[in-house]
């Protein structure tokens, strides 16, 4: 199922968490959220308006070291990769498979941003 009418959109955000149940019970409760446990670290949401999830993490930092990890779209993840390299980007995770996915994720000025693709 090609999302092409997706390519190079905003697709997915990641939030860090250090109490995976503490989140899904706020959100539900504050904003209607429904939630997919994929295992003790890692729950996508729906009804946010977008989808996303929350990973876990520890607590070290403060807010800054922790930034959402925002997700765009490519119909052709392969060619995006190349874009972002010619450009001056760099690769701080290359590419990966995730059950039917696959995706990689690049530095911005202060956090990093992800790519996926079918």
């Amino acid at each position: 199922m090609s999302k092409a009418g997706h390519h190079h959109k905003i697709n997915y955000i990641e939030f860090h968490s250090t109490d995976i149940a503490q989140t899904k019970r706020f959100y539900s409760t504050v904003f209607g959220w429904t939630f997919v446990d994929y295992g003790p670290d890692y729950v996508s949401f729906q009804g946010a308006g977008i989808d996303g999830g929350f990973v876990r993490t520890e607590a070290n930092g403060g807010p800054g070291k922790q930034a959402p990890l925002v997700v765009l779209y490519s119909a052709d993840l392969a060619a995006t990769e190349i874009a972002v390299r010619m450009e001056g980007g760099g690769v701080v995770v290359p590419t990966f498979e995730f059950p039917g996915d696959g995706g990689f994720t690049f530095p911005t000025e202060r956090e990093c941003a992800g790519v996926w693709s079918e």
